[in-house]
């Protein structure tokens, strides 16, 4: 899995590629610790490179999301591929999680 990371102001965004699953759930959760810093306001997931993600991969959102939530920080999702989306709307992610089309949809809906 690779991760990278880009920043507008206040606003961070991480680029995903690869599988999410059990093996590499840790360092994408990694990923997002290092990442974040205590003035973001909010965070957005691009999904465009990930065609797969397991319960794992769910989990760490999940975490992340209560967490930031905690905090005031809103996370957002974008470009989910069909068979990811298929997993969001199984699972009821995609009614805890705003999901945007694109990442310029996502970064519109905070005012980034």
């Amino acid at each position: 899995m690779e991760v990278t990371v880009e920043r507008n102001d206040d606003v961070l965004s991480l680029g995903l590629k690869g599988r999410i699953d059990y093996t590499t759930a840790p360092a994408f959760d990694e990923a997002v610790e290092r990442a974040m810093t205590e003035t973001d306001r909010a965070l957005i997931l691009d999904f465009e490179g990930v065609a797969f993600i397991g319960s794992a991969g769910l989990r760490v959102i999940l975490l992340r999301g209560k967490a930031l939530q905690d905090r005031d920080v809103e996370l957002v999702l974008c470009a989910l591929s069909d068979p990811v989306r298929g997993v969001f709307q199984v699972t009821g992610f995609d009614q805890l999680f705003p999901i945007h089309a694109t990442a310029a949809d996502a970064r519109a809906s905070l005012g980034a």
